[in-house]
């Protein structure tokens, strides 16, 4: 199995064939990876997770590229990819949280914080998926509203809506801290 960074490339995507859809291949993932895994970072909490998340969204679409007549196309695909994986994460999370609940004899530790501001990234984790999804594909990937609202299957206005309760929640839980 290959071992994957950020910034390497994979050597089965590496040595694929030679017309071309190696170099091309490469030059995706090396444009597209390490938003892909900031992305999913933003929006599982724990960066080990986002690089997995990332690297199997990236590997699922790639394989699917010959869909897609342009790398605007494919980087839309890939960040929806992101965060339904993300989505997916979370149901399955809270399974495993209800058993453990169920279970006391089961330790849990939550995943190690990111390299945001501690009060910042515990406000994120509380928000709901989308409200962070929609905080994330806002201000860390800089996409527009109708951009995000492809990737969420929503409307404009659902995303205007989703961004402000988050921004006003965010707001709220930072001046909690403060005082």
């Amino acid at each position: 199995m290959d071992q994957l960074t950020e910034g390497s490339v994979p050597e089965s995507v590496s040595t694929a064939d030679a017309g071309g859809r190696s170099a091309s291949l490469q030059i995706l993932y090396e444009r597209h990876v390490g938003r892909a895994v900031a992305l999913a970072t933003i929006l599982t909490g724990d960066p080990h997770a986002a690089e997995d998340i990332a690297h199997d969204c990236f590997v699922r679409v790639a394989a699917r590229s010959g869909l897609f007549d342009r790398e605007i196309r494919f980087e839309a695909y890939l960040q929806r990819a992101v965060v339904n994986a993300c989505r997916s994460r979370f149901r399955r999370q809270s399974v495993e949280r209800s058993f453990l609940a169920r279970e006391p004899s089961i330790a849990w530790s939550p995943a190690p914080e990111l390299a945001l501001d501690i009060a910042v990234t515990a406000a994120l984790r509380e928000l709901p998926h989308r409200q962070r999804a929609a905080i994330a594909l806002r201000y860390l990937e800089d996409l527009s509203e109708e951009q995000t609202a492809q990737i969420l299957r929503c409307s404009p206005r659902a995303v205007n809506a989703l961004v402000s309760r988050a921004l006003a929640s965010l707001r709220a839980r930072t001046e909690l801290e403060e005082s």
